[in-house]
């Protein structure tokens, strides 16, 4: 017996595509995690030299390197990216004319 997978095309955020609550704000906080855990690992930091710098324990390093975000806000998040040497820049823009609805990203350069 063969079982049918229905596949189903995401709109871009995947909190969103699930029904979360504050999805826009799960999305951006997931890609700023995935952009300091990236720069962690570049610079081959140990968990323990990336708590120093950012100024917290090494077990919350390892919760924001497992994607554990619920403790992060994205204040918190874009300090850190300081703290790793990165600019962050928010930019406003108009709702492109090929979207139906507005759209919250994370682009890094």
């Amino acid at each position: 017996m063969t079982e049918v997978i229905q596949i189903q095309s995401s709109n871009g955020n995947v909190f969103a595509d699930l029904g979360l609550e504050n999805s826009d704000e799960l999305f951006v906080k997931a890609e700023l995690a995935r952009k300091i855990s990236k720069i962690i690992t570049m610079q081959q930091m140990t968990q323990t030299e990336a708590a120093e710098l950012l100024g917290i324990d090494q077990p919350k390093v390892s919760a924001l390197i497992n994607g554990k975000l619920s403790g992060f806000s994205t204040v918190r998040l874009f300090r850190f990216l300081n703290a790793l040497g990165q600019d962050v820049e928010i930019v406003v823009t108009s709702k492109s004319q090929s979207h139906s609805q507005a759209i919250t990203r994370v682009v890094a350069k």
